[in-house]
């Protein structure tokens, strides 16, 4: 039995049955991330040691029955931006490489409390600004498919890791595509979760009314169980949804007949692959197959939904990142003659070039006479996206589009060229500007054998919508049994 294999729920059902131990499961991914991590390049922190004790000590728990959980001791990978007590918190940053935070994000208190066992901290684009973690300030990760190409950001860290074994699920962070693309990239199933389901606090913000945490996993009922340990109202965050909670789990019923699901000619248009849109439209034909009524519509926000995104992400960086000056518990210059130039040296030797470019945009953008003319006009658009969707979810009950324009690119092709980099996330910022769900789950695979990702959109709070959807999908072609990572 290949034990890193096997998806949450077959190892919850092996450990119920009495097959593997808690121990037996997190020693075998501490095996493979020994054997494995030099290649990949996943993790910056790694939590080995600790994983294995405290494995041992929840399996002599469970066995005298003070702990019950059906998910104690499964372990996970973390995203290197929600803060965890004790231990760094980097966000892949020079600014941040030696910062313990002195207490836990709630989506980390919320896995605890379920005694899930951290593997470690995970890779990602610097503060998150990126789309093929090539912008982290340790290491590049690289892609289990292929290890000369990216494995997509800002969550490339998680996952590769959970595409290459390492983990069998991660938790990350999504402001304008930053959990589905690497899915796409990695042949992964990444939900990003409607504004407001899951707490913010205690992750390190980007673009705070943008950013959202969510599962990155093997298959879609992983993906429901831990949206359901990770949702739910938080007092400490204000933008926090008040919905009552949720089994998504009873959501994956395997049946869309009758389900309306729009295509919007936008995203099949110029700039997309033609084996991604082949790659769709063979989907879109088993969505049929299956019952799905579809039917192709206009909805035209992609045009201006990347500027309107990009704005609005880089000016809230820009005030988000203030804090990081040299003066509280960051990185600080050790040559300087004043306070200006302790700010001054301390953000230009720490930030890398893409978090200066953003905050120099963001800067630029909020700044006396360029306020109206580009951030509010910017907010007045988000309006008009949104409402463009609410008119498609009158009609339909999901919106089926590509995750990317394209399968994974080469290390290195693209990381000079930021404008390039930028449309990479073309067909998934729309949906962080209106705030919605989305699930990224794979389709099949180009002719170099490299995932392609569909990505399904729903209305607010319509996650168990989209997750049936995925799962129908999943169940019918069976991804995960026809293809794998050559790794």
């Amino acid at each position: 039995m290949n034990i890193t294999k096997l998806t949450v729920h077959e190892l919850q059902e092996k450990v119920k049955n009495k097959e593997l131990t808690i121990t037996d499961i997190t020693k075998a991914y501490v095996d493979r991330i020994h054997e494995k991590e030099k290649d990949v390049q996943a993790f910056i922190t790694l939590l080995t040691n600790e994983a294995i004790e405290q494995a041992k000590n929840i399996q002599e728990k469970k066995e005298k029955g003070e702990i019950t959980g059906e998910l104690a001791g499964i372990p996970i990978g973390i995203k290197d931006n929600m803060c965890t007590k004790g231990i760094k918190t980097t966000c892949a940053s020079k600014m941040l490489e030696n910062f313990v935070s002195p207490y836990d994000a709630s989506v980390i208190e919320k896995i605890n409390e379920e005694n899930i066992i951290s593997l470690g901290k995970l890779n990602m684009d610097e503060f998150a600004m990126g789309s093929s973690t090539e912008y982290s300030y340790f290491k590049k990760t690289r892609n289990p498919w292929n290890l000369n190409k990216v494995p997509g950001g800002s969550s490339g860290g998680s996952a590769a890791a959970v595409a290459a074994d390492l983990v069998p699920w991660a938790l990350g962070s999504d402001t304008g595509g930053s959990i589905r693309q690497p899915s796409s990239f990695c042949g992964v199933v990444g939900l990003k979760p409607t504004y407001g389901l899951v707490s913010r606090y205690g992750l390190v913000a980007f673009a705070s009314s943008l950013d959202q945490i969510g599962p990155i996993t093997k298959d879609v009922t992983d993906s429901a169980i831990l949206l359901n340990i990770i949702a739910g109202h938080d007092e400490k965050d204000t933008t926090s949804s008040n919905k009552p909670k949720i089994d998504y789990t009873k959501s994956l019923k395997n049946d869309v007949k009758g389900l309306k699901i729009g295509v919007p000619k936008e995203f099949f248009g110029e700039g997309i692959n033609e084996e991604v849109k082949q790659s769709l439209q063979l989907a879109i034909e088993k969505y049929k197959e299956l019952g799905a009524k579809i039917e192709e519509f206009s909805l035209d926000v992609s045009q201006y939904a990347l500027a309107t995104y990009y704005i609005i992400a880089c000016a809230e960086a820009s005030s988000n990142l203030g804090r990081f000056d040299g003066i509280r518990y960051t990185y600080r210059t050790t040559k300087f003659n004043n306070l200006k130039e302790i700010y001054k040296k301390t953000r230009s030797e720490a930030f890398g070039s893409e978090v200066k470019r953003r905050i120099m945009l963001g800067t630029y953008v909020l700044s006396s006479g360029y306020y109206d003319a580009y951030y509010k006009k910017a907010q007045q658009v988000r309006t008009l996206v949104m409402n463009k969707f609410n008119e498609g979810f009158k009609k339909y009950d999901v919106i089926l589009t590509p995750t990317s324009p394209t399968v994974a690119f080469d290390m290195g092709t693209k990381s000079n060229n930021p404008l390039e980099m930028y449309l990479a996330d073309i067909c998934t910022v729309s949906v962080n500007v209106a705030g919605l769900p989305a699930i990224s789950i794979p389709c099949g695979v180009d002719k170099e054998g490299m995932p392609i990702g569909m990505q399904l959109i729903g209305s607010k709070f319509s996650e168990e919508t989209i997750l049936n959807a995925a799962y129908t999908f999943e169940q019918a072609i069976k991804f995960r049994e026809n293809y794998q990572p050559r790794f």
